[in-house]
C-alpha cells in the first residue's frame, strides 16, 4: 500500500472512530507499528490530526477530512447519484453547485450529457468551488459564475463577504447543496459555518433546491445548518438508504429518489 493510499485509509478510519490506536491501526492496515507511527507524525504536524500517547485523535466536532481524501469514499454511489441529479437539469436553467464530491461528480455528469454540448450556453452553473469551476471553464457549453471570497482549503469553497455579494446579485433555477449530514428535523448542514452561510444563501436565491447525498449521511447531524428539511423539493440518494428515513422524507414534502 501506498503512503498516500495508507494515509487516506488512517483518517477515514479516524473520522469513524474518532480514536485510533497505532497497534490497532497497523493491524487493520497489515503494516508496522514504526510506519504507523511515522505516518500520525507527519499527519500530525500537517494537522490533520492530533497526536495522542500510543495513538491519535480527531482534531473536535468540526473537524473534516479534506477533499483530496474524501473522493474515493462511497465513490460508485456519488457517480449514480450525480447522473440522476444531471437528469433533473434542463438545458438553459441557471444552477447553482456546492463544493464537495458529490457535487463535484454532478459537474462532471452535466460535462457528457450529449444534449448540453450545443447552445450558447446550454447551461449557467453558479458555483463557490474553485475545483468545480476549473473542471467547467474549458467547455464552451458552460457559462461559468465563480464567486469571489476566501477558499477554504478543505473543501475549495470559497466563503465571506465577497461570495455574500456576488451570491445576492443573482437568481437560480436550481441549486444543489453538497452535504455532510441531512436530516428530516434538524435539516441539512455542514461542519463550516461560513461555508453553511454560503450554501444557504444559494438555496435562497433557487427556485427549487435539490439535495445530492449518498446514505452515510441521512439522519445524521452536524455543526453547521444549511436550511430546514422543508426547503429541499428533492432529495437524491442511493439503494441502501433505510426505507424507514426514505419515509420520513417523503413525509416532510420532499421527493425521494433512490439510485
Amino acid at each position: 500500500m501506498s503512503r498516500d493510499a495508507r494515509w487516506k485509509t488512517l483518517l477515514e478510519l479516524l473520522v469513524e472512530r474518532g480514536r485510533l490506536d497505532v497497534e490497532e491501526a497497523a493491524a487493520d492496515l497489515e503494516v508496522s507499528a514504526a510506519t504507523i507511527r511515522r505516518d500520525f507524525d507527519q499527519l500530525a504536524e500537517q494537522q490533520m490530526l492530533v497526536r495522542t500517547r500510543g495513538g491519535a485523535v480527531v482534531h473536535g466536532v468540526s473537524y473534516e477530512l479534506p477533499l483530496r481524501y474524501k473522493t474515493a469514499r462511497h465513490a460508485s454511489e456519488k457517480q449514480r447519484i450525480a447522473k440522476a441529479v444531471g437528469e433533473l437539469i434542463a438545458p438553459g436553467e441557471a444552477v447553482g453547485l456546492t463544493g464537495g464530491t458529490t457535487t463535484t461528480e454532478v459537474a462532471r455528469a452535466l460535462a457528457v450529457r450529449g444534449d448540453l454540448a450545443s447552445g450558447s450556453p446550454a447551461l449557467t452553473i453558479v458555483t463557490n468551488a474553485l475545483n468545480i469551476a476549473n473542471e467547467l471553464a474549458v467547455r464552451p457549453q458552460f457559462k461559468i459564475v465563480l464567486t469571489g471570497g476566501v477558499a477554504r482549503p478543505q473543501s475549495y469553497e470559497l466563503v465571506g463577504p465577497l461570495a455574500d455579494g456576488v451570491l445576492s446579485q443573482i437568481t437560480l433555477d436550481v441549486a444543489v447543496l453538497g452535504v455532510v449530514a441531512f436530516d428530516v428535523t434538524h435539516g441539512a448542514a455542514a461542519h463550516d459555518e461560513a461555508e453553511a452561510a454560503i450554501n444557504r444563501l444559494l438555496c435562497e436565491r433557487a427556485e427549487r433546491v435539490v439535495v445530492a447525498a449518498d446514505s452515510s449521511k441521512l439522519g445524521q447531524r452536524a455543526f453547521a445548518r444549511i436550511c430546514a428539511a422543508e426547503k429541499v423539493g428533492t432529495l437524491v440518494t442511493d439503494a441502501a438508504a433505510a426505507p424507514e428515513t426514505v419515509r420520513r422524507f417523503e413525509e416532510a414534502g420532499l421527493r425521494v429518489l433512490t439510485v
